[in-house]
């Protein structure tokens, strides 16, 4: 069976979202359960999760004692829902807080589908979806515990019933309630999980659509008094609760010192030039690069064309501020690749692609599917041993054969074989990556091993044997906090040796080893080395040195 049958037989009604969910949540399972706690974003918003469980407070953010008023409270609830139903907090059980993501990614999938069939037929409805759920980006924020995915999946919603409410109020129509109602379901999400980026999406999408056409009345059929209802009900409680739970300073923070900082400079030394996320897209759209080129031109030809133009609103607006924001991250763009699977999409199922975009694709595909190889490849060297080599080596075969195979298909003209084929090669590398070679790699996992280590020892409070807290010093990453519990003592080298004073455990990172010595012998408190973790602080490039001490009971004379 050809795929325009396999499509046209499986993309008609529910079936074509329902398969694009699917193909998300394979693409993403693998990390879910197989990768390590991250640092720093995500244990942070794991970690505040858990500290929400374990105290009851789900208004004010917190880290610890200190507060999190950076993001709004939408992602912590749906985490805190999913450890209480399929985990605990004291459990920290990683793979529970991702579950969101996981669900936020198929969501955008899904939406992705149902979207595009009302501008371009079901079947290629079905292949956007499955092209966006494939995409390592999507794919791999659908296994981290923060807010993005779950950001794309609420934004695709709401674009996608934007998209639906536009093609009725052409055709001179009313699109239905329950389209209108998941149009402020997703904005309202989204809002409640990152504030203002997913408005920014749907209203420079909206505005340009309606100066494009000259035409403003479609806007008018968007339910405004009920929506606006809805999204004050999703939103409106926290926000009212926040506001004086902290006496405003959670807004001041939220928009003075994270949001505001981060339009005119590189905030947390994540600035960079205009064209960083375009440089980027062939990696993390692959294996989409294979048809960015087509996507583009079709883009360019049929820009008249009610889907192709929804597409280019979609992403154009968003994309400009997205480059001309000083502060940029490779997920920022993620909202609107819906907009580039649409189009690829349509691009595949129409008149045989030109040469020139045919031989760009080719040689993105390769290219692409050559550097994330080379990038496994390269890790392996840095942070492997002989024994991590053959699932680097899978890993490394599966995403050249994806480039490759993607590519010799579409020089035969074959595109839609051959988005199909890297596809599932693709998510195939992922899944090698996410839970055969990364969690491999050892010198990277300082937290999860100290915690492998505390616990082989006994001395995990959560064990119940040792008392809490462990006291480190020198070594503050989030993973650590949530491995060990939230009353981990973040201190100094007098705060640890307090701890092996009061019999607690105590973890010395290498630059204050002289200075915990020196305090040790002053102070005349006994102590044994159980371990000593060696690795690579990712997060900002050091190399570190921890080393686990267990307390020696004083005699008693």
């Amino acid at each position: 069976m050809s795929l325009e049958a396999v499509l046209e037989r499986y993309g008609r009604g529910w079936r074509g979202p329902a398969i694009a969910a699917l193909i998300a949540f394979l693409a993403g399972l693998p990390g879910v359960f197989a990768m390590p706690p991250l640092d720093r974003d995500e244990s942070r918003f794991a970690q505040a999760t858990a500290q929400m469980l374990e105290t009851g407070e789900f208004i004010v953010i917190r880290f610890q004692d200190e507060p999190r008023f950076k993001k709004p409270v939408g992602i912590h609830w749906l985490q805190a829902a999913s450890v209480a139903a399929f985990s605990e907090a004291e459990a920290r059980e990683i793979w529970a807080y991702r579950l969101p993501s996981l669900l936020g990614a198929m969501l955008a999938a899904a939406a992705c589908a149902w979207g595009a069939s009302v501008f371009f037929g079901g079947p290629t409805g079905l292949l956007a979806g499955a092209i966006l759920g494939s995409t390592f980006l999507l794919s791999t924020e659908a296994f981290i515990a923060k807010t993005d995915a779950v950001l794309a999946g609420t934004t695709t919603l709401a674009m996608a019933a934007l998209a639906r409410i536009y093609a009725a109020g052409r055709e001179g129509g009313k699109a239905g309630r329950v389209t209108r109602l998941l149009f402020w379901l997703g904005l309202s999400g989204a809002i409640l999980v990152k504030g203002p980026v997913g408005l920014m999406v749907v209203v420079l999408t909206a505005m340009s659509l309606s100066l494009w056409d000259r035409r403003w009345r479609w806007l008018k059929d968007l339910g405004w008094i009920w929506g606006l209802i809805i999204l004050a009900a999703v939103v409106g409680p926290w926000a009212g609760a926040v506001t004086v739970a902290t006496d405003g300073t959670f807004w001041t923070t939220a928009f003075g010192a994270d949001f505001a900082p981060k339009l005119v400079g590189g905030q947390e030394s994540h600035g960079a030039p205009p064209g960083y996320h375009t440089l980027l897209t062939p990696l993390l759209i692959f294996p989409g690069a294979l048809l960015l080129p087509a996507a583009l031109a079709l883009g360019w030809r049929q820009r008249h064309e009610p889907g192709v133009k929804f597409a280019l609103c979609w992403l154009v607006p968003a994309w400009i501020v997205f480059e001309a924001t000083p502060t940029k991250l490779v997920h920022y763009t993620l909202p609107t690749y819906g907009a580039l699977a649409w189009l690829m999409a349509a691009a595949v199922l129409r008149a045989p692609l030109g040469t020139v975009v045919r031989w760009a694709g080719i040689a993105l595909s390769v290219l692409a599917g050559g550097v994330l190889a080379i990038g496994v490849v390269y890790l392996t060297t840095l942070y492997g041993d002989p024994t991590d080599w053959p699932a680097a080596v899978l890993t490394a075969l599966l995403l050249v054969a994806a480039g490759v195979c993607g590519a010799w298909l579409l020089w035969r003209g074959w595109a839609g074989k051959a988005i199909a084929a890297a596809s599932v090669l693709t998510i195939l590398g992922h899944g090698a990556f996410a839970a055969l070679f990364a969690p491999r790699l050892a010198p990277l996992w300082l937290s999860a091993r100290t915690e492998q280590a505390l616990s082989e020892a006994r001395l995990l409070p959560r064990q119940g044997i040792a008392p809490a807290p462990v006291a480190v010093a020198g070594y503050a990453e989030p993973s650590l906090v949530f491995a060990l519990g939230t009353p981990t003592d973040l201190g100094g080298v007098d705060q640890a040796v307090e701890a092996l004073a009061e019999q607690r455990p105590a973890v010395i990172e290498g630059r204050e080893q002289a200075a915990f010595e020196a305090a040790m012998k002053a102070s005349r408190v006994r102590a044994r080395e159980i371990a000593r973790i060696d690795g690579l602080d990712y997060s900002n490039g050091d190399e570190t040195s921890l080393r686990l001490y267990a307390p020696i009971p004083s005699v008693s004379p």
